[in-house]
């Protein structure tokens, strides 16, 4: 540590929401060549406070100084200008545009050196000619990192940024952060991950409810003492699924219960195959059962046919030959209302733009499908009902708003990620889960409440197939694993055998024959 100005010191912060309370008296402060981690759980405050610093949103009371001088953005075009640079959880690119046309929107000067720079000092490289659109939730997330380097700023602020991130590019991004801060940078990382947090991190921040509620250099706190800071109760009431997704521990390989065989088939794809534009494959003639009851997870580097996979699940993609089978009746054909009405619950892997409709209100979200079941003579909407049954969604599932009416864009990213998974969950019947990337951005509470309704919903009898990006996530949920490699599947894997994690990393690479499920 020196003894010169704080990057950013933020002093009794304050903002509230029609009468809610997002921060509250908050005192933080950022070293220079320092990476510095806010921690907390969904609503804590988080994204409140990088919007504030970020110039997105004015506070009600309180200072912020960057590097010594007074700091009072109104705009974010103010941040940018002194240097502060956001990535959002949400992004801001244009996605029918290239991911050129997309950079050069920041009318930079010296484009392509600046490129090189980032390429060189970062190792973050771009696909300049893909459509954005076309690309994977984690190489949208890259070239957001990317605008923001390019603009070579003094503090980059990372809300959420390795929620949509694979293990590899967790990594790739935690070392992007340590080289800023080697470079005399400063760098605020919002994360959920305890472990992330200790490997890239020199001091913290917990906020709980909008308040501090403590913090410290990260090599004297470490993860057990952050625990009771974030949610409250010790680290050592976690169980091993969930310390190991949020990275505080490394947990056995073991579902934990017993695989169903030979059951009713819930979910089956027959010879699923969808070619790229350019003539590639992107799921190459995909077999694939899941029964009642049963949870199948899929792993894989992304970019190798899950999304496309969960598109076409969706209906939101038709494939250009096999067949979708949902309860024995062919959907194949069918769009996503008439899906949903069968018994097909999906929660996608981009929730912002994917999963629900920010413009409208929790209740409307939380019952989208399904607002003619609070209709009044067929034509009038009882919304005393509809608030009654959101108020009951939202105790259930701990979804923190200001109410049934509040617009779902005021939630924080895990809250909207709750609403999306309650309104699956609840379809009756529900036969079959499709989700992908179910517990990106949620905390270390909501990431245990996920996991639970999960194993319920097959419980209950439905076959649930789940798609993480979290390797330990699969290993604790699942019955079996199955690993997308470029348009296939490969296996399965038993995620009882010792060897699991081993056995689905050598598939995740291709290091061993193509071995397609039967």
């Amino acid at each position: 540590m020196t003894d010169t100005a704080p990057a950013l010191r933020i002093t009794s912060l304050t903002k509230s929401y029609a009468g809610v309370s997002a921060l509250d008296g908050v005192d933080l402060v950022v070293r220079p060549g320092t990476v510095h981690c806010v921690l907390g759980e969904n609503g804590a405050g988080k994204s409140t406070l990088c919007h504030a610093v970020g110039g997105s949103l004015v506070p009600d009371s309180g200072t912020l100084n960057l590097y010594g001088q007074e700091y009072a953005p109104r705009r974010p075009a103010d941040a940018l200008a002194a240097g502060v640079a956001l990535v959002h959880q949400h992004f801001s690119l244009v996605a029918t545009l290239t991911v050129e046309q997309n950079l050069r929107l920041l009318r930079l000067p010296g484009l392509t050196d600046r490129l090189a720079r980032v390429r060189d000092e970062y190792g973050l490289d771009v696909q300049l000619d893909a459509v954005v659109g076309e690309l994977p939730v984690a190489a949208r997330q890259q070239v957001e990192i990317v605008k923001a380097l390019l603009r070579q700023p003094r503090l980059l602020l990372l809300d959420e940024p390795t929620g949509v991130l694979g293990p590899a590019e967790t990594d790739a991004l935690l070392a992007t952060c340590r080289r800023i801060a080697e470079t005399g940078g400063a760098v605020v990382l919002v994360t959920h991950k305890l472990g992330e947090a200790v490997r890239a991190g020199d001091e913290a921040t917990v906020l709980r409810g909008g308040r501090v509620a403590g913090g410290g250099p990260l090599a004297e706190l470490g993860t057990r003492h952050l625990v009771p800071m974030m949610i409250g109760r010790a680290a050592d009431t976690l169980d091993a699924s969930l310390a190991g997704a949020v990275g505080l521990a490394e947990p056995a390989a073991a579902a934990g219960r017993e695989a169903p065989r030979g059951g009713e088939v819930a979910l089956r794809l027959t010879d699923i195959t969808v070619r790229r534009s350019d003539g590639t494959h992107a799921l190459d003639g995909v077999d694939l059962d899941v029964a009642r009851g049963e949870i199948v997870g899929i792993a894989g580097v992304e970019g190798n046919g899950q999304s496309e996979l969960m598109a076409v699940l969706g209906g939101s993609l038709a494939p250009a030959g096999g067949s979708v089978v949902l309860g024995g009746r062919d959907v194949t054909r069918d769009g996503p209302a008439v899906r949903t009405r069968a018994g097909l619950g999906v929660v996608p892997e981009d929730r912002h733009h994917e999963g629900c409709v920010p413009e409208l209100s929790v209740a409307e979200n939380l019952h989208l499908g399904h607002l003619g079941r609070f209709r009044r003579w067929g034509v009038l909407l009882d919304r005393a009902a509809l608030a009654r049954a959101t108020a009951d969604a939202v105790a259930e599932h701990g979804i923190r708003a200001a109410g049934p009416a509040a617009p779902m864009a005021s939630l924080s990213g895990g809250n909207q990620q709750k609403v999306v998974l309650a309104r699956e969950l609840a379809l009756d019947p529900l036969v079959a889960l499709a989700a992908a990337q179910p517990t990106r951005g949620l905390d270390i509470g909501a990431v245990d409440a996920v996991h639970t309704r999960i194993r319920e919903a097959a419980a209950r009898g439905a076959g649930v197939l789940l798609v993480s990006a979290e390797l330990d996530e699969l290993l604790a949920l699942s019955d079996r694993v199955l690993v997308a490699y470029r348009g296939r599947l490969l296996g399965p894997v038993d995620p009882r055998d010792a060897n699991a994690r081993e056995r689905m990393g050598e598939l995740m690479l291709g290091a061993t024959p193509v071995e397609a499920v039967p």
